[in-house]
């Protein structure tokens, strides 16, 4: 992949991130301060549904192009599940110990949460394991390929 689409991915696949973060931050807050839920259970509650937006916007649009998804759609969505589930529970543990450990407003603590989540995990498995494409997959095993002819001499 060409640098200048890779970057166009990454932009894509960040407005993506904010959609789904969009929703994901905003149902929190009221999970958590119009119906009372603790923040923890909101995020993971919010998060699901963030998910969700996210996945849709990801499969149809900021990894959609001309090559073959290397899973089905039903394995891309449980592989998804697995990617969000981590992303969650990093996202709600990182919060709380924020907001345990230097008593920094779970609101604030969640946003810088989530910046390292999202750019340090998140992008990297949907680019990498979720919607890995049938180029990528060519790419990888002629690398490996190479290297093995190399570490044989």
């Amino acid at each position: 992949m060409s640098k200048k689409k890779s970057i166009l991915v990454f932009l894509k696949a960040q407005v993506s991130a904010f959609a789904g973060g969009l929703t994901d931050y905003g149902l929190m807050i009221l999970f958590t301060e119009i119906l009372g839920i603790h923040f923890t259970i909101s995020i993971l509650l919010s998060g699901t549904l963030g998910g969700i937006v996210n996945f849709c916007i990801n499969r149809f649009w900021a990894f959609n192009n001309e090559a073959e998804y290397v899973a089905s759609p039903r394995n891309q969505l449980i592989k998804f599940a697995a990617v969000v589930l981590g992303s969650i529970s990093l996202k709600s543990a990182g919060t709380y110990i924020l907001q345990k450990c230097f008593n920094l407003d779970y609101r604030i603590g969640r946003l810088l949460i989530d910046s390292i989540v999202s750019y340090g995990f998140n992008y990297p498995m949907m680019k990498l394991w979720v919607f890995k494409t049938q180029v990528m997959e060519t790419v990888s095993s002629e690398y490996a390929d190479t290297d093995r002819l190399i570490k044989q001499r």
